[in-house]
């Protein structure tokens, strides 16, 4: 099977079959950790976007501008130079002009306080978008432009907005998720999608691509085998398609095989493959936007792989599909079709990201993660998992 093409790639379903494995073995060990006793933090950065989290590995900028990373390193996606797992957080360089990050399966993009785009990590499919092919183990600066605005990682491509609303994406396009037609396999260096100058937000999934524009409008492109691009096909697009007609959507987020949005209504939405319940509703998958609930308080979501979690306004953490290795923080390993809250705390704001591993700042700039750890992930210097969160400190 070809590992690009529709359903479950291989590697994905290698990754499940180690994420049991160490769910299974480490027993009572994973359920056994609690949340740790506060410890002295350096402060994350405030804001949306200051921390990442790809398939294995974790990123978070510091209030002082400071890059650290940690976990699998195997592409050099931690940064560091050097390709060595990291349990705890190492810093990423000595910049201190850091303003936002996003993570791919294996590959790392961030944007710096001048507008500069950087990118290192796994570049097999020119995810990287530097011209070149080459992994990197330190950040490498995709072309000369200082206007970059938002970055937005995914498995193997990367997209970005600019200051003037333009749109460029790069990188593995077997399944059109560069939003560029259907001619170009694998792009090196940024390529602008289409020549609209109104895009505000952007996603990037397993091989599929959401954005939103200024005018509240949701537009998706790519592979729609389950559904995920939310025009109700199970097909492709290779230039972006509006979803519905609505134009009050504030933000969205993609999985592997589906799709989530807020709209300013306080409403949530989500699409596409639903194995998990990652959809937050029960039953099969979903061409169009289904709601989620009738909750009209929603603020933003975040998903990864089969997973999501989302904040209220109110200020309360809620995850909901695959929990196999505790990512939903519920204190088990039971997949939810519904949002399930996490813990009591209503400090959490909209800086949180969910892989197999999840990760999210509160009110007080302090860091939580929890879910897989066997590549160190967590960052706490064990390989061992959590089901709950648990307090990280960032070196001083």
């Amino acid at each position: 099977m070809n590992e690009y093409k529709a359903g479950r790639p291989r590697w994905r379903r290698y990754l499940r079959a180690v994420v049991a494995a160490v769910a299974m073995s480490t027993g009572t060990a994973l359920l056994a950790v609690g949340i740790l006793a506060a410890p002295a933090t350096a402060a994350v950065a405030a804001g949306d976007s200051t921390i990442a989290a790809g398939y294995a590995h974790t990123c978070a900028i510091r209030s002082d501008g400071a890059l650290w990373c940690w976990g699998g390193n195997f592409f050099g996606e931690v940064g560091d130079g050097t390709t060595t797992q990291r349990n705890s957080p190492v810093r990423v360089g000595t910049s201190t002009a850091w303003a936002s990050i996003d993570a791919g399966s294996s590959h790392t993009c961030a944007i710096q306080t001048d507008g500069s785009l950087w990118c290192w990590g796994s570049n097999r499919r020119g995810q990287l978008g530097d011209g070149t092919t080459t992994n990197q183990t330190v950040p490498v600066r995709v072309g000369t432009a200082n206007t970059w605005a938002t970055v937005s990682a995914g498995a193997s491509h990367t997209c970005a907005t600019r200051t003037d609303g333009t749109l460029w994406c790069w990188g593995f396009n077997r399944n059109v998720q560069l939003g560029v037609g259907s001619v170009i396999y694998i792009q090196t260096t940024p390529i602008q999608v289409g020549t609209a100058t109104n895009w505000a937000s952007i996603a990037t999934g397993f091989a599929h691509t959401c954005a939103t524009r200024t005018d509240g409008t949701l537009w998706c492109w790519g592979d729609s085998s389950s559904g995920q691009l939310g025009v109700g096909v199970l097909s492709y697009r290779d230039t972006p398609a509006q979803v519905g007609t609505a134009n009050t959507w504030s933000g969205v987020a993609t999985g592997y095989a589906f799709s989530c949005a807020v709209r300013t209504t306080g409403t949530l939405w989500c699409w596409g493959e639903n194995g998990y319940g990652q959809l937050g509703v029960s039953g099969p998958h979903q061409t169009t936007p289904v709601q989620v609930g009738t909750t009209t308080t929603w603020a933003s979501i975040h998903s990864g792989d089969d997973s999501s979690c989302a904040v209220r306004t109110d200020g309360s953490l809620w995850c909901w599909g695959n929990n196999i290795a505790g990512q939903l923080g519920d204190g088990t390993t039971t997949h939810r079709n519904t949002p399930t809250r996490v813990g009591t705390a209503t400090t959490w704001t909209d800086n949180f990201v969910v892989s197999y591993h999840s990760c999210a700042v509160r009110t007080d700039s302090a860091l939580w993660c929890w879910g897989h750890n066997a590549s160190g992930q967590l960052g706490d210097g064990t390989t061992t998992g959590r089901l709950s969160p648990a307090e990280l400190a960032l070196p001083a």
